[in-house]
């Protein structure tokens, strides 16, 4: 049955080299880390800077553990039980998401990918999901962050910042919340307003003839009506014939 890893592996397993006799594969398998990489760590080309962590101080193993896996290399450490339960995440609870010191750095960057992919996305979703500030993302939307030439956007999910679950929940919450825009072919115009317009016209012209002024003679009235005499003229002289 798998156990649970210690608290910071690598800072345990550079303790326990720089202050036991223990096997690379005891150290490795109670801190769940590689053999290699246990190797890698005690000849300085890996952890270089972390600061070891005593496992015994923060209740992890006990001394008489430590004396008896130096006697005999095939027993393999577990962790004590802790003196008081620890209460574990719950995701149903609101609150900032804790992000790991090595990938703050990150987010700016799956803020800019998340404004850029998602902006369907509100800030308090944002927020969940990268463990940030209302004020840092407002920063990198406007574009005043003190960063912003060199942000490059990149998936908070890749930089390991939250889940792929998370993320697909927040973006499918957000899509329920935007309200669907309705599709609406070409319409008739209401009646109103078409008879608004013939009314208008009609008073238009009503103005032009109103403004003609008392003797002038319509002319295209006149040739018009010559015209019909001219053909009832000629329709007598036919019959007369």
């Amino acid at each position: 049955m798998a156990t649970a890893a210690p608290l910071m592996p690598k800072a345990t397993a550079v303790w326990l080299l720089d202050n036991t006799a223990l096997s690379f594969d005891q150290i490795a398998d109670f801190c769940k880390l590689h053999p290699l990489e246990v190797k890698a760590i005690a000849d300085g080309d890996s952890a270089q800077g972390i600061k070891g962590l005593d496992p015994i101080l923060t209740g992890q193993l006990s001394r008489e553990q430590i004396e008896n896996a130096e006697a005999n290399p095939d027993i393999r450490l577990s962790l004590s039980s802790p003196k008081v339960p620890l209460a574990g995440h719950d995701r149903s609870k609101k609150g900032p998401r804790y992000t790991p010191v090595s990938r703050r750095q990150d987010r700016p960057n799956a803020i800019l990918w998340l404004v850029r992919n998602h902006p369907e996305l509100k800030d308090s979703a944002i927020m969940r999901l990268v463990g940030t500030t209302k004020s840092t993302i407002a920063s990198i939307r406007d574009r005043t962050h003190w960063n912003s030439a060199a942000l490059t956007p990149l998936d908070p999910v890749t930089l390991g910042l939250c889940s792929q679950i998370d993320l697909d929940l927040e973006v499918s919450r957000a899509n329920k919340e935007k309200p669907v825009p309705v599709e609406t072919g070409a319409t008739l115009l209401p009646a109103s307003e078409t008879t608004a317009r013939k009314e208008a016209e009609e008073a238009a012209a009503a103005e032009r003839e109103a403004d003609k002024p008392a003797g002038e003679i319509d002319v295209g009235a006149v040739f018009a009506k010559l015209k019909q005499l001219g053909g009832g003229k000629k329709a007598d002289n036919e019959d007369e014939g």
